[in-house]
């Protein structure tokens, strides 16, 4: 029945039509049809079906760039119609969204969110109970608006800053050059951060077989017969080389003279054979601290002991970072035990001992069992009976102590 109605309207309209009109009328028949229009259509009218199907195709390209033609040319909705953004009808929106991030700054110290994580849901239920009309999703688009990102912190900031912080940077300075031309030698100490011994966790990555990672305990729980270790560190800074003396109880004052001593008897003392003088450039806190009573009377012994006027020069307080050990031996150590559990004492000696960097640094280490008690108080008495120099700019960081006669 299709078929002759079809037959009927081409007959009619076939004398009327030019030749792309009359393949157009066609091809919309069967279109009208759908699935096998086409062949229904071809055997109605004879027309071929590859001319259907070119027909078919050319009209679908016209209508849809009329289409696109009529849309783009007829304006649905005036300029700046439809509903306004929140943030262009809330006045208030970025200002509190701002004081909820930054209460402290924005001088709301009693902000619902000071103390609590700053999510996106977090800041948009706060708003609500503002009577702000928000989501988590506008949240999120007006932070990204206003230049706000997820940070972690940056330690950046030193604490106070001492007045003649760069002068006494200067003095360091003068004073490793003015030994350093005499072939006297000059070292930087300091206690490298402690560490506990066992199959712990330990930070970085190396390479290992594929899904077969080292397997380390889930809690870091100190293993009582192990303890941890506190490795002092002594870094010649004129010929490039380290000493670690390994530490197994407090790390006291005593303890850090002692690993000088032990650096003086191994490597120091055949490295500088003609030495009358050494510079010792230490924090300004710690066992080697500016304060400690107890460094000075055993700096003493070890002056007595070897014959050296034994130099000390502080860094101002904040400013521990800048001491030459921490970029020039500890960071290297830290790296070459990266992602390798510190399970004993041996494997802590060994893997310090075995840094090195390709500008030539070589390190010793050693193990230290002795005892080192705590809480050992010096006297007024004892402390002036040092024989200690000290120089006219902060004394109390830069001085010398000289042997006592016999």
């Amino acid at each position: 029945m299709e078929k002759e109605l079809i037959k009927k309207r081409f007959e009619f309209l076939a004398p009327l039509l030019n030749e792309r009109q009359l393949r157009l009328y066609v091809a919309a028949e069967a279109l009208v049809l759908g699935r096998g229009g086409i062949s229904v259509t071809s055997q109605a009218t004879g027309i071929s079906r590859p001319t259907i199907t070119m027909g078919c195709k050319e009209l679908l390209d016209e209508t849809t760039k009329e289409a696109s033609a009529k849309s783009s040319a007829v304006r649905v909705r005036k300029k700046g119609g439809g509903r306004k953004r929140t943030i262009e009808v809330d006045e208030t929106l970025r200002s509190d969204l701002e004081g909820l991030i930054e209460p402290v700054t924005r001088g709301d110290p009693e902000s619902p969110l000071r103390w609590t994580a700053k999510s996106v849901r977090n800041l948009s239920d706060e708003l609500k109970k503002m009577g702000h009309k928000t989501s988590h999703r506008m949240v999120a688009e007006l932070l990204h608006a206003m230049d706000y990102s997820l940070q972690a912190n940056r330690k950046t900031a030193e604490g106070g800053t001492h007045p003649d912080r760069n002068a006494q940077f200067e003095h360091i300075h003068g004073k490793v050059k003015e030994f350093q031309s005499c072939n006297q030698p000059v070292i930087s100490v300091d206690t490298k951060k402690k560490e506990r011994v066992g199959d712990f966790k330990n930070g970085g990555r190396e390479l290992r077989p594929k899904g077969n990672p080292e397997k380390v305990r889930v809690y870091d729980f100190e293993i009582p017969e192990l303890g941890k270790v506190a490795p002092y560190g002594i870094y010649d800074q004129t010929r490039n080389t380290g000493w670690v003396n390994v530490g197994t109880d407090h790390d006291t004052a005593t303890f850090a003279v002692e690993s000088i001593r032990k650096w003086w008897i191994t490597m120091g003392r055949e490295a500088y054979p003609k030495a009358a003088r050494l510079l010792i450039t230490a924090d300004g806190g710690g066992s080697n601290g500016a304060r400690v009573r107890l460094w000075k009377i055993e700096l003493q012994k070890f002056a007595n002991e070897t014959g050296l006027v034994i130099s000390v020069c502080h860094f101002p307080p904040g400013t521990s970072k800048w001491n030459k050990i921490e970029h020039r031996l500890f960071s290297f150590i830290s790296q070459n035990w990266r992602g390798k559990p510190l399970v004993s004492h041996e494997v802590i000696v060994n893997l310090i001992a075995s840094t090195k960097t390709r500008t030539g640094l070589t390190v010793k280490c050693e193990l230290d069992t002795n005892k080192y008690p705590k809480g050992i108080k010096v006297s007024d008495k004892e402390l002036r009976q040092v024989n200690i120099v000290r120089d006219e700019f902060h004394g109390e960081w830069n001085y010398a102590i000289r042997p006592q006669s016999a």
